[in-house]
């Protein structure tokens, strides 16, 4: 999977599957996979680092991840978040940030929202730089929309997205993500795009689905959004394999003399 396969898959109606994931182990997973590509997103502050919203999340902490993701990857694409503020301070420190990424590992960038980010967006990829946009619900504006809310449900506030969106597409953008809008608006902006639309919570109609490692497998099951579908219960199995650890410690079954003890 390369930049130009998107656009190819777009083209044929072929679906791109995205999963986003944190670490190496779960890059090794999805490596053998046939999932398209990967998002190292700003949502790791919340699923690995317990914080309560994405704005926690720190380029730090971004580099650190997707160094661990990259070193296990070798077939899919990888896209990273640019984390809360990173590329809003100046155009200087946004580029250097964009550089931070691309040399942990990343092969594009994306960011949120699209008013103040047009000329940043255009300058990213002028660089040689591939940027993915991403608008609807943005978690990094969680305190100035009030929390995790639908967007777009009105005929005014749906106009504005696609006006948003062929903005995106016209500044460079070679896909968005679309996250948390009606399906209706979705399936329109997406019909009306040229680059590929990818979408969590914004129905079937649209050239992609992204959803999160821990969450499709059932690693954390605290989290339940009506978008989400479960393809695992792995805390269960995790909890039962655990038990019956202790079980085997406490019975004395584990460790067994001669299968795991040295002479």
């Amino acid at each position: 999977m390369n930049i130009t396969s998107f656009k190819k898959k777009k083209v044929a109606s072929e679906k791109i599957v995205m999963v986003t994931c944190y670490d190496a182990p779960s890059a090794a997973i999805v490596e053998k996979s046939k999932v398209d590509c990967i998002l190292v997103g700003d949502s790791v502050a919340m699923v690995v680092h317990g914080h309560p919203n994405t704005t926690y999340a720190t380029m730090d902490l971004m580099v650190l991840h997707t160094q661990a993701v990259a070193r296990k990857i070798q077939t899919k694409f990888i896209v990273a978040d640019m984390p809360f503020l990173s590329y809003r301070v100046s155009l200087e420190d946004t580029m250097r940030n964009v550089g931070r990424l691309i040399q942990a590992g990343a092969h594009a960038i994306k960011l949120e929202g699209c008013t103040g980010n047009l000329d940043s967006i255009k300058h990213i990829v002028d660089s040689g730089v591939p940027v993915m946009g991403h608008l609807g619900l943005t978690p990094q504006s969680i305190n100035q929309l009030g929390g995790n809310k639908v967007q777009g449900r009105t005929k005014e506030l749906a106009d504005l997205l696609l006006e948003q969106a062929l903005l995106l597409e016209k500044a460079g953008a070679f896909s968005l993500v679309l996250e948390c809008v009606p399906s209706s608006i979705a399936e329109k902006i997406s019909q009306q795009l040229s680059i590929p639309t990818i979408v969590i919570g914004a129905g079937p109609h649209t050239d992609g689905q992204v959803l999160v490692f821990h969450d499709l497998l059932g690693l954390q099951n605290d989290f339940s959004p009506k978008f989400l579908k479960r393809y695992h219960n792995a805390e269960a199995d995790f909890i039962k394999a655990l038990n019956q650890y202790s079980l085997d410690v406490i019975d004395v079954n584990f460790p067994e003399l001669d299968k795991h003890s040295y002479n």
